[in-house]
Formats: structure tokens, sequence, C-alpha cells
């Protein structure tokens, strides 16, 4: 999935679309995505100036978009189910960062859907560079 089908299914548009490829989608079960951060993006300039690192908090928002995508794909590709007309952030939870993440490293985002019940869904998710974790969290979510 490129990232003209990914606009299909979450709202995020340039610059903060922050999914390039879909690599593997199993509806209703799990996803792996891909992000890499060009060394020319702007927020580099100031994160950190001489040692650019990819902000923790863009790596967090990259899976949640990962996640995202997984239930909308899942919801629209499903004959039984209404599409979503959005999918909402709830909570964020365990977020751990262990490893840094620089400019131009491809990021593999995983995300899984742990529990799937009514309107409310929980994912577990990590991003890796290489073999090496580099961030993980756990979200909750809510679709309409």
């Amino acid at each position: 999935m490129d990232k003209e089908e990914i606009k299909n299914y979450i709202p995020h548009r340039e610059p903060f679309l922050l999914v390039d490829k879909v690599l593997e989608f199993d509806p209703y079960s799990r996803i792996l995505a891909v992000k890499t951060f060009s060394a020319e993006e702007e927020f580099f300039k100031g994160h950190f100036p001489g040692y650019p690192v990819v902000p923790g908090v863009l790596l967090v928002e990259a899976l949640a978009q990962a996640a995202a995508i997984l239930i909308a794909a899942s919801l629209i590709k499903d004959e039984n189910a209404k599409d979503p007309e959005g999918c909402y952030l709830m909570g964020l939870d365990k977020v751990k960062f262990r490893k840094v993440v620089n400019p131009e490293d491809e990021i593999q985002l995983h995300a899984e859907i742990v529990r799937l019940r009514s309107k409310i869904v929980t994912f577990k998710s990590s991003a890796y560079v290489s073999d090496s974790k580099v961030a993980e969290a756990n979200f909750m979510a809510t679709f309409y």
C-alpha cells in the first residue's frame, strides 16, 4: 500500500502523514508499515543542532497512524462493517524510547490489535530500525 492508497484510510496529509508505505496488512490483526525521515526535515534544525535526532513524539505519532490504518482498512474491507468516518486516539500507555533514531533511518512500524470491543480498539505497537527496537507504545482509540 503506497501513500496514495494510505490516504484512503486516514485523514493525515503532508507534512503530517508519517507512514510512507504499508508492507504487510492482516485485517483485524496486524500491520507492518515504514517511515523514513529525510535529513532535510525542518524540525532537524532544532532537534538537535549538529546532532539531528527523530523526536520521540513523531515516532509515537507514526505508530498511531499505522494503527489507525490497520483498523480503518480492516473495517472498510469488511463487507459486514460500516466504513469508519474517523479514528481518534483516546490514550497512550507504556510508551518507551529505547534507542536514538537518525535521519534517513528506515523505521519499521509494527502494530497489532489486542482488543476490539464495540467502537473501542486497543493496540500494541513497536518501532524498529534494522533489528533493534527503538520505541514501543500501547494505544486506545475509538472510531465512528
